[in-house]
């Protein structure tokens, strides 16, 4: 689902620190990874992230990719659920699991001194779940729970009815979790070949961070994930956008209604992606008063939150935004927000607005550098969006490097007020669906 599209964020070891040593290491197996090397505490943070994700779902089958992947610790070889969960605990290790719409990840945190014993069951987990049929109806007990909650959460709601409106059957459609139906028809045949088919070396992407040598990761690397096969399954096709501006209205109780709303947006690997980057926080983004937040909040008080943002995805890229206001106010709320969308791509922004984007923006950088375990995840995402090794040193460069000129010529070109499309969940006065 769009809503869980993922945002770059980039940190790392240590507090305001943005130079990183990055190192590429190549297993003798041939599999390759990002290393930062930090011995001073006696502990390993390593991120597995593989392309496809959730889009790999076989059609009928929706949601059979994460409960898979919620499966993975629920027991391996000889271990079930609970002796799995006392092997790790007594281990002091932490894994976890995750599905996005592109990517599915493998979490590990481990002390040096149980590296190998870590490894070892993590290794099982990876290649030998067991899929157990008590384990399979625990966890598609929890994921259904997770499908009924979002059915009376209206942000849900709204962000699920855009992302069908825009791409239909495509995997993008629908949610990670899949529905009710779906679910209930996945067995552990389906969740054996899922395994397969996300799991594959060829779209795998590797950081490690901590108490760990060049020397020592690549056989580690091998040990852990040398057996994986060597290709999966074949990614879904891009989907074009072709959503008409609009206004879709569904009705649900409450005082207040949520508006999902975006556009067509732009690709990571755009060479204007840095101007629209800015162009973004200037309109719509959270980390400074945006135009959207002053005009909608601060002059008229018509929410509590609004906010815009690129959502550059595999195989689709958008311009997301919210709001939620009071159902009487609804209206006027949208209106605006369509109007400072006109107006920024006709008008531009101003110098001062951009210079004061840029010092925001390349002032809290270096401070989102905490932690051994997001870092190895930030250069996993990196390596996943065709990021070099001399990003994060030239990451603020690149920022400094756009002009104004950039931005007001990306505002002309990508902001279209006409194509935007508002999904709004509630009892919005004054709106009625417009498809």
């Amino acid at each position: 689902m769009i809503w869980r599209a993922l945002l770059f964020v980039l940190v790392l070891v240590g507090p305001a620190q943005a130079e990183v040593n990055i190192k590429e290491v190549t297993s003798p197996g041939g599999i390759t990874a990002w290393l930062v090397e930090e011995p001073s505490i006696p502990f390993v943070a390593l991120e597995i992230r593989f392309q496809g994700g959730a889009s790999l779902d076989e059609a009928g089958k929706r949601g059979v990719t994460n409960l898979m992947m919620g499966l993975l610790e629920e027991g391996a070889d000889d271990l079930d659920a609970r002796g799995f969960a006392e092997a790790r605990e007594a281990l002091a290790a932490s894994y976890s699991f995750d599905t996005t719409d592109d990517t599915v990840s493998i979490s590990a945190e481990f002390l040096t001194e149980n590296r190998d014993a870590s490894v070892a069951l993590l290794r099982s987990a990876i290649l030998n779940p067991r899929f157990d049929e008590d384990a399979i109806a625990r966890v598609k007990g929890q994921v259904a729970a997770s499908i009924r909650s979002d059915l009376s959460d209206p942000d849900r709601i709204a962000a699920e009815t855009y992302s069908e409106m825009v791409f239909g059957t495509h995997p993008y459609g629908s949610t990670v979790d899949g529905t009710l139906e779906s679910l209930e028809g996945i067995t552990r045949d389906d969740l054996a070949a899922a395994r397969l088919a996300a799991l594959a070396k060829a779209r795998m992407f590797i950081g490690a961070v901590g108490d760990i040598t060049e020397a020592e990761l690549g056989p580690l690397l091998d040990t852990l994930l040398g057996e994986l096969p060597e290709t999966g399954a074949p990614m879904p096709d891009t989907v074009s956008y072709d959503l008409a501006g609009g206004t879709t209205v569904v009705s649900f109780e409450g005082p207040q209604s949520v508006a999902f709303f975006g556009q067509e947006g732009i690709a990571f690997e755009d060479p204007d992606y840095f101007p629209a980057f800015l162009l973004m926080e200037i309109l719509g983004g959270a980390g400074l008063q945006s135009r959207l937040s002053n005009e909608v909040r601060e002059e008229r008080g018509l929410t509590y939150s609004i906010g815009s943002f690129l959502v550059p995805k595999d195989h689709a890229d958008l311009i997301l935004g919210t709001v939620r206001s009071s159902n009487d106010r609804s209206a006027e709320a949208i209106e605006i927000v369509r109007q400072e969308w006109a107006r920024i791509a006709e008008d531009g922004v101003t110098a001062e607005e951009l210079q004061r984007t840029k010092t925001y923006l390349t002032g809290a950088y270096p401070l989102r550098f905490d932690g051994n375990a997001r870092i190895a995840g930030i250069m996993a995402s990196m390596q996943h969006t065709g990021l070099g090794l001399d990003y994060i040193p030239t990451r603020n460069d690149r920022v400094e490097a756009v002009t104004l000129e950039d931005v007001n010529r990306v505002a002309g070109e990508l902001l279209r007020a006409d194509d935007l499309h508002f999904v709004v969940v509630g009892e919005p006065e004054g709106l009625t669906s417009t498809n």
